[in-house]
């Protein structure tokens, strides 16, 4: 897609991103953990996280903020039920918050019986949504190092329990981390999830971390755009006899073939038909993908609808392949993401070190800071020059799409110190698949 095509390039004043106060804030209160699941950041090679709680007087800083916030979630890396001020920071927020603001967060279950739902209730926390990506108790434990689906089934509980008891319902949830392993499973966790009182799902795609989890991405990795381009042009060569599977083989020949060069003439014909609408492909990766796979992905997904139609469940699916009209939620929304430390960092991608495998190779990633509450305060660094104009970059669209890239990993985005894309952007979000809607969380 082309700059000056996506929608959000009509932002006005009152767009959340340039607004001159923050929307939404995504605090994490711990990065402590009582669980060692693999498709946690924490779990990944040279992880940059380090252990930590939010200090109360860190909480404080965010004050300014919160009489004209409409979301706040109060979970990061870790697990907030282990912070001993988790319900201060709730009683806290919600008498500075407007009426029509909520309060959320995720958690494993695992710390969350009827004494601590009836602690959340009283406190005011609006949202909750509980890890379920499975209901086998083998695959939950071997997903989930250290957890138990039975946690997850107490604390459904726990949460109906609290709401009667106190008269004051909290919208509860679950997410489910949707892998080839546990794909089929996802209609019948649904199903599960909802006979015990969950009100809403998130399913997201899983993140993988390294090479050997990459293998369990259900998600295809050409972008939807890029497929319908590809099946036109290969409906054209075959038609025309023309066998596209065979350019790798033929393209770096001397000589050709009558055969060999209608090969390369239909490819570069679909490169042209590409270029002028501004969209790329990796055809490498098309004549790889597996269409099977994606109509097996999107029968479930179709099942699961089935299943929260009948059951009355607010259901928030991922896409199945990269969509290429982008839309970062978090900038969009009017996001900021505050660390345990104080440090203040724009959306999930940039939020913590990692390398992550995402994209088909192996990436590192390193977090995004402007500022730390120690230093300054939350209002200030969000109004910093540097912050908004990186919401306001983030607002044009005006990145490559690296996942479809034939040069990726290119020296760019490859390096310990990312400088700038070849669009010569200074923000590294032409690797980001969130924005493309594979990933997701509570926002």
């Amino acid at each position: 897609m082309k700059k000056g095509q996506n929608k959000s390039n009509l932002a006005t004043a009152d767009t959340p991103a340039l607004r001159e106060y923050p929307s939404r804030l995504f605090v994490e209160t711990t990065s402590r953990c009582n669980l060692s699941c693999f498709m946690c950041v924490k779990q990944t090679r040279d992880s940059g996280v380090k252990d930590g709680d939010l200090a109360p007087e860190t909480f404080s800083r965010l004050e300014p903020a919160l009489p004209t916030l409409e979301a706040l979630v109060l979970n990061g890396v870790g697990e907030p039920l282990l912070h001993p001020h988790l319900e201060e920071f709730i009683r806290r927020a919600k008498k500075r918050m407007p009426e029509r603001g909520w309060i959320g967060f995720q958690s494993n279950a695992l710390l969350l019986n009827e004494s601590r739902a009836l602690g959340l209730a009283e406190a005011g926390l609006d949202r909750i949504c509980l890890s379920l990506d499975s209901v086998s108790a083998e695959t939950f434990r071997k997903v989930r190092e250290g957890g138990e689906l039975l946690a997850v089934e107490r604390g459904l509980s726990a949460l109906e329990f609290a709401a009667k008891r106190k008269g004051r319902k909290i919208q509860t949830g679950v997410e489910f981390v949707l892998m080839r392993d546990n794909l089929h499973e996802l209609p019948e966790a649904l199903r599960w999830a909802a006979l015990r009182g969950a009100d809403f799902a998130l399913v997201t795609h899983l993140l993988p971390y390294d090479e050997k989890h990459a293998a369990q991405a259900a998600y295809g990795s050409c972008t939807e755009a890029s497929i319908e381009l590809f099946e036109t042009w290969k409906k054209k060569g075959a038609a025309a006899g023309v066998d596209m599977a065979r350019y790798f083989e033929v393209v770096f020949k001397y000589a050709k073939t009558e055969e060999e060069q209608r090969i390369i003439g239909l490819v570069e014909q679909m490169k042209k038909d590409g270029a002028e609408r501004g969209i790329s492909f990796d055809l490498k990766k098309l004549l790889r993908m597996d269409r099977s796979w994606l109509e097996e992905v999107a029968a479930v997904f179709e099942e699961a609808r089935e299943v929260a139609g009948e059951t009355g469940l607010d259901l928030r699916l991922p896409e199945i392949v990269p969509q290429a009209d982008r839309q970062c939620h978090f900038v969009e929304d009017g996001g900021a993401f505050i660390s345990w430390d104080g440090g203040i960092h724009p959306c999930y991608f940039l939020w913590h070190r990692y390398n992550c495998f995402a994209g088909g190779w192996d990436q590192i990633v390193k977090p995004k800071t402007f500022g730390n509450l120690a230093e300054r305060d939350i209002l200030e660094i969000w109004n910093d020059r540097e912050f908004r104009f990186f919401r306001e970059s983030v607002l044009d669209y005006d990145y490559p799409y690296c996942s479809s890239c034939t040069l990726a990993p290119c020296d760019y985005v490859q390096t310990e110190e990312f400088e700038q894309d070849c669009h010569v952007n200074a923000q590294p979000c032409g690797s980001c698949l969130w924005c493309m809607g594979l990933f997701q969380c509570l926002r």
